[in-house]
């Protein structure tokens, strides 16, 4: 069995939780970068570290009356395919997918791809977020104007002096405004080429990007479909690239889609994953035995409590917390998002399946996934909230601040979702009592 990095780094993350789970045991709690000092001084080998399996995936015997089948009947019809760059137009914006590819290539039935978006100030969120994910990330990055070489600059420094799971796992497709073109393309076959000096760390907490300069909104939907759509696996998890999901996510959910389903439903269902923040100080846990261990010392709390509240008030939350991890995920709850959840916008495992985001909305504007959740409550679907699973934000507590400038742009998007969104929603999907916008 050849030896890698990837491999190194899963198998340290695995002697990490059990460490810190033995200390939750006594009660302790012991920062992550002091065990990774410990086991880095104990000067391990490869041998000593990992247990001897095969290469091959180990995959449990499916139920008779799995979810799998009874949900998923057509993922056996799904084709690997072959990542290739290409471009496209899509509205107001140019769009190259695949421009620079993940080096692995994953099979479409039995794995997820994270599906998330940024500008380049925000890609060293990668590096913790592909450690933690193990599997397929798709990620579309805005980069108008003079921004597209500071992208490419970021891109090229990230694989080549970060995590090894950067380059291994991370598909990056860009995009950028028709009236804002770079002063140049070059071909990703020459950017794969690239190197970078690695003593020179890249700074990206205080660059005045030419977005800002400009004065131009984020599409952040427009980049949640380029990355979703992007995607060669028939699961996808849509995401922001600062929400950190806990560890051994994908293999714990197919093992919960091969076991016999209890219910009876077949409506159409997505599965949620409840999200959490953490103190500045703090990192990030990775099982739920370590965020409840955070919630109890009040060194982590749910996500936007005092941001939007509302917006992320997830049903049973409060036996969410109560309830200890499992040995194996599970649905904790089926929930559907009307009141007084009737502004819930949870992150969730679906399909391309799904309807997409409505790309005339801005992040600035606010409410750019009310519209998407409108249309599932609309269409009856059934909310699976995960045990075992769930995400955290890049440390620090978020407090919502004054933008005057901002709450006129939430007062015009707001407006044109009434006046515009929402009839033609209704014409689309028709209407359902106790779905709100």
């Amino acid at each position: 069995m050849r030896f890698n990095v990837t491999r190194l780094s899963l198998v340290l993350n695995l002697v990490l939780s059990s460490c810190v789970w033995l200390m939750f045991l006594r009660d302790e709690y012991v920062e992550q970068s002091t065990l990774v000092a410990v086991i880095t001084q104990t000067n391990l080998s490869e041998k000593q570290l990992s247990c001897d399996w095969e290469e091959d995936e180990i995959i449990e015997d499916e139920a008779e009356n799995s979810v799998l089948k009874k949900m998923y009947s057509d993922i056996s019809e799904c084709a690997n395919s072959v990542v290739r760059p290409s471009s496209y137009q899509r509205g107001h914006y140019w769009v190259l997918e695949n421009y620079l590819p993940a080096a692995y290539t994953f099979p479409c039935n039995n794995t997820i791809t994270y599906t998330t978006h940024a500008d380049y100030t925000f890609l060293n969120n990668l590096v913790p977020l592909t450690t933690r994910w193990q599997g397929p990330v798709s990620v579309a990055v805005y980069a108008p104007g003079d921004d597209f070489d500071n992208t490419i600059n970021t891109i090229v420094y990230l694989r080549n002096c970060g995590s090894a799971d950067i380059t291994n796992l991370v598909t990056f497709h860009l995009y950028f405004d028709v009236s804002h073109f770079p002063s140049q393309v070059p071909p990703a076959e020459e950017v794969l080429t690239r190197k970078s000096e690695c003593s020179q760390q890249v700074n990206l907490s205080s660059v005045s990007t030419y977005r800002y300069q400009q004065g131009l909104l984020y599409p952040v939907n427009v980049a949640r479909n380029t990355a979703r759509l992007a995607a060669k696996t028939y699961f996808v998890l849509p995401s922001d690239i600062e929400l950190y999901p806990s560890i051994n996510f994908i293999p714990e959910f197919f093992k919960m889609l091969r076991r016999s389903d209890s219910s009876s439903s077949t409506k159409p269902r997505v599965y949620v994953l409840s999200i959490f923040e953490v103190k500045e100080e703090i990192t990030p846990p990775d099982t739920k035995t370590q965020l409840l261990y955070l919630l109890r010392r009040k060194k982590a709390i749910p996500f936007h409590t005092y941001v939007c509240k509302r917006c992320h008030n997830v049903p049973q939350a409060k036996k969410w917390k109560r309830t200890k991890e499992k040995s194996v995920m599970s649905v904790f709850h089926i929930a559907k998002r009307k009141a007084p959840f009737d502004k819930w916008e949870p992150i969730y495992v679906g399909t391309n399946a799904e309807p997409l985001y409505d790309e005339r909305l801005s992040w600035e504007g606010k409410g750019d996934k009310m519209t998407q959740m409108h249309i599932l409550c609309v269409l009856d679907y059934e909310f699976h909230i995960l045990d075992n699973a769930f995400l955290v934000h890049r440390p620090g507590i978020k407090k919502h601040s004054k933008d005057k400038a901002r709450d006129e742009l939430i007062q015009q998007q707001t407006a044109f979702i009434n006046k515009h969104i929402l009839p033609e929603y209704k014409k689309l999907y028709g209407n359902r009592s106790k779905c709100a916008m």
